[in-house]
């Protein structure tokens, strides 16, 4: 039996379809963050070695795609 019988050409195409639009939406979510951060989110984090704000955007990112992996299985 061929492992690769199961797999139909539509669910290859929705995946890359909705795999590329979780990514456009993360961009868009870091896109928005950095726009209305009142400091520079970079800087905090590379130069002045800001761990709580790594962190902290680090679960956003987390929450963001759980949260977008939720809504495209759904």
């Amino acid at each position: 039996m061929d492992i690769f019988s199961a797999i139909s050409l539509a669910e290859i195409v929705s995946t890359l379809v909705y795999s590329f639009l979780g990514v456009i939406i993360l961009a868009a979510c870091w896109w928005v963050i950095r726009t209305f951060a009142p400091f520079p989110i970079i800087k905090e984090i590379e130069h002045d070695q800001n761990i709580a704000l790594a962190i902290l955007i680090a679960s956003v990112f987390v929450s963001l795609s759980i949260i977008i992996a939720a809504v495209i299985l759904s």
